[in-house]
């Protein structure tokens, strides 16, 4: 023991000293994980709840052998946790990790061995992947990071979950192809690019792909000559660092600047960012998986283990997350804040969500310990909670997820209804026709209830309405093919779902017969316009807006190539598409009522109503022609806001007739079956006057909206 003199953010103190491998250390921050740099040190700081010795093992930058090793004195542990600060540290020369030593019982869960390299469980960056598709050679190391992005005095997004339009995409795939046209292809810098196209698009939220370190290298192989990577991201390596190879300028030491500035400049724009997140299970796989984290701190602690010892798999990817452990819990709400605080981040999607309602024996939960904090953390009151509301185990909770008036759900039984009526299940209108008007079927309860029992959302507000995402059929493909083409993922197409309720138009694939292509577009713009006159929150598809297609592959995972990549020459090509979305978002926005329950329409017409062909006429089960209502007072416009969506599956035409009996008139604003000329739309003072019918041609989507003159 010696006496030096150190500053550890503070005025000049003298502090005692141990000195451990040649470097000056002494106890360090015990309250906070991970590695935080100090003005003359790091603190390094980690727990192991059965482990009985821990040692930090310090790396020059890209070396495999550690050019110190650290053990913490034991004095330097308090209960479960190791914390020691080392000075003289040039945190842009070094990288880190651990060892644990303790009893190794592979059937109690025990697999602790001094032999194993550990990633820092709370690493905000991961060393050694700095480069796409070179993956990492050897143990995986975490580098010391400082926080140097200066936010300003930017507030938290007021939009609420109602007013979303949803983009979904994936950072790589949004613009690696040629065709994008940037500078900085596949990466944080080259999606910052695209921010002009999004907002000409109109959409206001774009939620991204895992976007935390995975490695894409870590289940490659090939097929037929070709290399096929882990592309989408959903095995996790580390939950607190941002996936480095997405990143096109090189970030030694700092936290995630590049995916900072991207997520301000869309903030900037008025366009939110929600992060897909996988705390379901992680890349370390079952009992043949690698141990380089969670396996060896405690591998009793963080996973769900059968009384053998073996792996639960609910997420049908080897291990699953043992997340209502209180250790787990924390982690997980320490993340979510992480990225709200340090990152911005305006909400999460979580990956097979019904996993975070588990107990430790994989038993559903009434009221799930990590969902109920989540709900109720005071950092993450302001941030959206998307739950997709199922997992691998069979567990399928839409309707049913324990929300705690907090969490919204991915609408799967609005996915598979209207995909269904839409390409002519008529048997499935009713179905159609309750997603459309907001599910409170499924999601009916009171959101005011100050019931505090209650653990059920309500209202539309719960409801993510989807037709399409990264997960089976592009919007093109559902209407291009009656089945599944998966063979390149070098499965014998047996992966990917068989339930996609899609069809070809008439013929499989890629065509050039006009008639086919012609109804293929009509049947897209049906979807888009249903989809953007529902209530509630509606997500699509990154390159849905101008026909993007994967050639049939519904679970392009592995597909790093132009299967997955947004082909924008397509924009160009089917410019016409993208106008009319373009035109439905701004439709959806100008149209409140859509959103969200208005006051009582002056008028007198009804909230909401849906009926048959006729407007007296009552919704047949099994029609193929319904319409639904939306009707309210807009105090912001002074007005009534009436819009009336009228869906025709139906493949005759079929005369529909609109309410009469509350005065003003009908305009015809979107029309799927256009003109004749190409014209599908008509802005406000543009709409065509209907009085009182009007013949839907086959298989499409009219859209009205009533006025006083």
């Amino acid at each position: 023991m010696k006496t030096q003199t150190y500053s550890l953010d503070y005025p000049e103190l003298v502090v005692p000293m141990n000195n451990i491998a040649g470097f000056p250390v002494r106890p360090g921050n015990f309250e906070t994980n991970g590695a935080v740099p100090l003005r003359n040190g790091v603190s390094f700081t980690v727990h192991t709840r059965q482990g009985t010795s821990c040692e930090l093992l310090l790396f020059h930058r890209g070396k495999e052998e550690p050019f110190a090793v650290l053990p913490f004195p034991e004095e330097y542990r308090i209960g479960d946790v190791y914390s020691m600060i080392v000075f003289d540290l040039d945190i842009e020369e070094i990288e880190y990790a651990y060892r644990v030593d303790g009893p190794y019982d592979p059937k109690k869960g025990l697999l602790f061995d001094k032999k194993n390299i550990l990633l820092d469980p709370y690493a905000r960056a991961v060393a050694g992947q700095r480069i796409w598709g070179e993956g990492k050679v050897g143990a995986y190391h975490a580098r010391v990071v400082k926080d140097v992005f200066d936010w300003g005095d930017m507030p938290q997004s007021k939009h609420e979950m109602c007013d979303l339009i949803i983009y979904e995409l994936h950072v790589r795939g949004f613009t690696c192809h040629s065709s994008s046209g940037i500078a900085h292809p596949g990466t944080f810098a080259g999606l910052k690019e695209k921010i002009p196209y999004l907002k000409e698009l109109g959409v206001n939220a774009v939620e991204l792909m895992p976007v935390f370190e995975f490695n894409e290298m870590g289940n490659a192989r090939k097929v037929d000559g070709k290399v096929l990577l882990d592309y989408w991201g959903y095995n996790s390596v580390s939950f607190f660092a941002p996936n480095t190879s997405y990143a096109a300028a090189m970030e030694y030491n700092q936290e995630g600047t590049e995916l900072k500035e991207l997520i301000k400049a869309l903030h900037d724009n008025g366009i939110e960012v929600i992060l897909d997140v996988v705390f379901n299970h992680t890349a370390e796989g079952n009992e043949q998986g690698p141990v380089f984290c969670f396996k060896g701190f405690d591998n009793k602690v963080y996973y769900m283990l059968t009384p053998e010892g073996n792996y639960y798999n609910f997420s049908g990817c080897g291990n699953t997350l043992n997340c209502n452990h209180p250790i787990v819990r924390q982690m997980v709400l320490e993340c979510l804040r992480y990225w709200t605080i340090n990152y911005r981040v305006d909400g999460f999607r979580f990956d097979l969500a019904s996993i975070l309602g588990r107990n430790e024996d994989g038993a559903p939960l009434n009221m799930p310990p990590l969902l109920d904090a989540v709900a109720y953390d005071p950092i993450l009151s302001n941030v959206k909670l998307i739950a997709e509301a199922w997992d691998a185990g069979g567990m399928y909770q839409v309707g049913s997820f324990p929300a705690y008036k907090r969490w919204a759900e991915w609408n799967g039984k609005y996915r598979d209804s209207l995909r269904s009526f839409l390409k002519g299940d008529l048997w499935e209108a009713g179905n159609a026709a309750l997603r459309v008007a907001g599910s409170e079927d499924i999601y009916g309860a009171d959101p005011k209830s100050d019931d505090s029992s209650y653990i059920g959302y309500a209202g539309y507000n719960s409801s993510v309405n989807f037709l399409t995402c990264h997960d089976g059929f592009t919007l093109y493909d559902l209407y291009a093919y009656n089945q599944k083409h998966n063979e390149q993922n070098g499965w014998n197409n047996t992966d990917g779902s068989d339930d996609n309720r899609s069809w070809n138009c008439g013929a499989e694939g890629e065509t050039d017969d006009p008639e086919v292509l012609s109804l293929r577009f009509r049947m897209i713009r049906n979807a888009c316009a249903v989809l953007l006159c529902s209530r509630g929150t509606p997500m699509f598809l990154a390159g849905d807006e101008f026909g993007n297609t994967q050639y049939g592959n519904n679970n392009s995972y592995c597909q790093d190539n132009e299967i997955s990549w947004l082909d924008w020459g397509l924009l160009k090509k089917n410019r016409d598409l993208f106008e009319f979305f373009k035109f439905m978002i701004a439709f959806r926005k100008n149209h409140r009522v859509i959103r969200e329950k208005l006051p009582n329409a002056v008028c007198g017409m009804e909230p909401l109503r849906t009926h048959g062909a006729r407007a007296e006429q009552e919704l047949s089960p099994n029609g193929g022609t319904f319409a639904t209502c939306f009707a309210g007072y807009d105090r912001e416009q002074m007005r009534d806001d009436i819009v009336y969506l009228a869906i025709n599956s139906f493949w005759e035409d079929v005369e529909i007739t609109l309410p009469r009996q509350y005065g003003g008139n009908w305009y015809l604003s979107v029309n799927t079956f256009g003109d004749g000329q190409g014209r599908y739309c008509y802005g406000e003072g543009e709409e065509i006057r209907i009085d009182g019918s009007f013949v839907m041609r086959p298989r499409s989507v009219a859209v009205f909206v009533r006025r006083e003159y």
